[in-house]
């Protein structure tokens, strides 16, 4: 199935034929229709090959027999199972639209997932860096190449070798201590390759920081999604204007403006630290990872991780810096409709969360200094 060439395979043989038949179509439609992501694709379609084998051991043969009973008892057995109430949700959404598919495509006659209800999913405050520790995420890349420079060792691996674990990828297995895996969590020094060290860029400095320092501004000063910025090509860079085109959710692009540390970043990424990297399967992405092709997102965030642990931040990802770029645009009187579009929201709803962060933020500075609190 098309679903399968988009990376979406899921095990669906013990179903009965009629029943993978639909599992696959649906797939299809999830797919070539709506232009979901192959991560999107994959989650429902695990989630209706769930529902309909739990449809099929309460003795339902066929598709047209799969009823509003099937899917309450279906998400009743997922939640004395342990499930959290955001996958609930999740799985019963992913139920209503495969009940609407199936009743447009004339294979139930009746939308039987209509009415089903589902939890209300609970929404935890996102963890987000104050100003001066989100500052001192995007000077950890230099703090560390000074520190290179300072003491350098020739005779030791490069940061993230294969001394002390194996490697995946662009990165080192989360095994790795820190120590091993290093702040940029890179693995060029990697026994594979053969070498102690990675490429220098033309100006001697350490192509992988420049990656890394340019990763980290543009996480933070756009407010991006990982597998945005991961995706982003060369050609997606608009220096004039300072704005970078993003490939959202959904397909809907969007541009993002950027400021001056980014474009500087920018500068030397592009001009001394992407050539020294660039292979034959480097094409047009604009971040690299190790062996010269598209950095990807598991890197990414061992690099975010790395970075933030060196500089004695609490844990931070890709997604908290997000999260922390939202709310300082907000707290810093951004209107909330252009942060909506910075971020490529498509409902207001999920960009509301973060007037809640400001507002807790608020009230804990009140608590803390006024008198009568």
């Amino acid at each position: 199935m098309s679903g399968e060439r988009r990376g979406t395979r899921v095990a669906h043989e013990a179903l009965p034929p009629q029943l993978r038949e639909a599992v696959d179509a649906f797939a299809d439609h999830l797919a070539g229709v709506r232009n979901r992501s192959a991560h999107t694709v994959r989650a429902y379609v695990t989630d209706l090959v769930s529902l309909l084998d739990h449809a099929v051991r309460m003795g339902c043969a066929d598709l047209s027999e799969l009823d509003l009973a099937v899917l309450r008892s279906w998400l009743a057995k997922q939640r004395t199972m342990g499930a959290a109430r955001t996958s609930l949700a999740r799985r019963a959404a992913a139920a209503r639209t495969f009940s609407a598919w199936a009743h447009r495509a004339g294979l139930l006659t009746a939308d039987v997932a209509a009415p089903l209800a589902s939890p209300r999913a609970h929404r935890d405050l996102p963890t987000v860096l104050r100003a001066d520790q989100a500052a001192a995420l995007m000077d950890a890349p230099r703090v560390r190449a000074a520190g290179q420079a300072a003491a350098p060792r020739a005779d030791a691996p490069h940061v993230g070798s294969t001394a002390e674990g194996p490697t995946t990828g662009d990165g080192p297995t989360a095994s790795a201590s820190p120590a091993a895996r290093g702040a940029s969590g890179d693995s060029r020094g990697g026994a594979a390759e053969g070498t102690a060290s990675g490429p220098e860029s033309p100006g001697g400095e350490d192509p992988a920081l420049l990656r890394d320092r340019v990763l980290l501004e543009l996480l933070y000063g756009t407010g991006v999604r990982i597998s945005e910025a991961c995706g982003l090509d060369v050609a997606d860079v608009d220096h004039a204007r300072r704005v970078v085109r993003v490939l959202g959710k959904g397909g809907r692009e969007r541009a993002v403006p950027y400021g001056v540390p980014a474009q500087r970043a920018l500068d030397a990424w592009l001009g001394r630290g992407r050539p020294a990297l660039a292979g034959p399967g480097s094409g047009a992405a604009l971040l690299l990872g190790a062996r010269g092709g598209r950095l990807n997102p598991t890197t990414a965030r061992r690099i975010v991780a790395g970075y933030a642990e060196a500089a004695g931040l609490p844990r931070t990802t890709p997604h908290g810096l997000r999260h922390s770029a939202a709310t300082h645009l907000l707290e810093g009187g951004a209107d909330l409709r252009a942060v909506q579009e910075l971020l490529g929201h498509s409902s207001l709803a999920s960009t509301q969360i973060y007037t809640h962060v400001s507002v807790e933020r608020l009230r804990a500075a009140y608590r803390q200094a006024h008198p009568r609190a």
